[in-house]
Parts: C-alpha cells; structure tokens; sequence
C-alpha cells in the first residue's frame, strides 16, 4: 500500500505523464488506479519492459495518433509492437505538432473504426473531433474547459451512459505565481482566453493587471488549481455533473505529485 500522497487528497483517479519531461517509470509511485501516456513523438515512446512494469500493478494507457506511421490501423502499425498486451491505449486524432503534413491529411474517421476493432476498450480523445468520439461509442477522453460540468450534465440527461474521462492540467497549490507558471501559457491559447487577453501579454507569473484577471480566471476553468481540498471539490463536481474518471497532469512537474 503507497503512502497517502497530494493526489490522493486531490481525488484524481488517473494521472497523465508526459514521457519528454519525465522518466515515466517513477508513475509507480503515484497512488492511482490509471496511468495515461501521453504522446511526444515516436522517439519519446516507452519501451516494452518499462510498459510492463508499469502495467503489473496500475492500469496503463497508452496515446496512439490513429494517422501517425507506426500507429496507423489502416497503413503502417509497426510500433503498436511495442506495447505489451497489458497496456490500453487512448486513439486520438493526433496533435498536429507531432504529425507530418502527410499524416494531417489523412482521414481520422474510418482510423479510429478500425482501431476499435482491434481495441474495443481504447478511450477515444475528442479534441477537434468529438462528434466523430461520441460516435464510436468509446470511452470518450475529454479535455477540462469552462463548459465541461455542463455538457456532462446535459449528457447524461440525454441519456448518455458511456464512460467519460476528463484530463486537466493539475497544479496542487493556491499560489497564483506559480499557478501561472505552470499554466499560463496553456491556458492562453484557449480561444476564449487568447481573445480577452491584452495584446503581447505575458503568460507566467510576470502578468500583471487585466491579463492576469483574464489568466487566473482561465486557469480554474481549463485547469484543476488551487489547494488539495479544493481541487478535490472540484473532481467531486466532475463526478457529480457525470465524469467517470478525472486525469490530472503534473503541470508543475511529477515531484509535485510524489509529495
């Protein structure tokens, strides 16, 4: 049994790392049921042992751009090798910063039907396809926003009753200087925000006046921030609203987690 921990007093169930920034095996530490993955480019992948270790004690997923070459169901799918039989994955559309141009044309659709096929417990991402997600009929992989409790309300009186995950960037303190370092400029280039903002504003915790109104109000939107029992507050909303699991990730770094 692991220690109690800031995520265990934030409520997360899941927590989503980031294989650039930090060396993935130490997730192990995290008392979560669920590790998500997610994907930086085919040089930052996992390799199997390390998926496999991880995956002896903790639920793993991990991100898989349906139109990347190596992931690709309907084209090349040489490193779905690498993942052992005991990892998830989450099928996505892909961010286009890790696409090729030839990747970004090609159809997310008809990849992600025939990656179910294959992978009927995949969670789908729903960012800039979600009637193509909500589709599928998977377990849909939201982003947090500002209309998030809402739409999941909505939902669920619809009669909605599939799985829902909500992923947010997590910053476990009530500092605003720090919240805005850690996400800020995340926040800045949600569309809503980057239209209030002041032009050339900075986005870190040098803001000051209305972009740092606009920055701080942003980030209890399209974040989970503030002190460890009111970031559990606000799972329990997300639950509440009709969230399955709510994914965290460290924007201040995985230390922050392990504390």
């Amino acid at each position: 049994m692991l220690p109690p921990s800031a995520v265990t007093s934030a409520d997360l169930d899941a927590v989503a790392l980031k294989p650039a920034e930090c060396d993935v095996s130490r997730g192990q530490s995290i008392p979560v049921e669920t590790i998500a993955i997610d994907y930086e480019g085919p040089e930052h992948l996992p390799d199997t042992e390390t998926l496999e270790t991880l995956a002896a004690d903790t639920e793993v997923l991990v991100t898989t751009p349906v139109r990347a070459d190596g992931f690709d169901p309907l084209g090349d799918d040489s490193l779905l090798e690498v993942l052992p039989e005991s990892v998830g994955r989450v099928l996505v559309a892909g961010h286009p910063a890790y696409l090729t141009d030839e990747e970004r044309r090609r159809a997310v659709a008809p990849r992600l039907g025939a990656a179910l096929e294959t992978d009927p417990d995949a969670w789908v991402g729903t960012e800039s396809v979600e009637r193509i997600a909500m589709a599928t009929g998977a377990t849909q992989y939201d982003l947090l926003s500002r209309s998030t409790e809402r739409e999941l309300t909505a939902l669920r009186q619809a009669g909605f009753d599939g799985e829902v995950a909500v992923y947010a960037p997590t910053v476990l303190t009530d500092d605003e200087d720090a919240i805005l370092d850690a996400v800020g400029d995340y926040v800045s280039r949600r569309r809503p925000v980057a239209t209030a903002l002041p032009d050339d504003a900075t986005t870190d915790s040098s803001a000051t006046g209305r972009a740092r109104e606009v920055l701080l109000a942003a980030a209890d939107d399209y974040a989970l921030v503030g002190a460890e029992i009111d970031v559990a507050a606000r799972t329990a909303a997300l639950r509440e609203a009709g969230a399955t699991t709510v994914v965290g990730y460290p924007a201040r770094g995985l230390e922050a987690f392990l504390e």
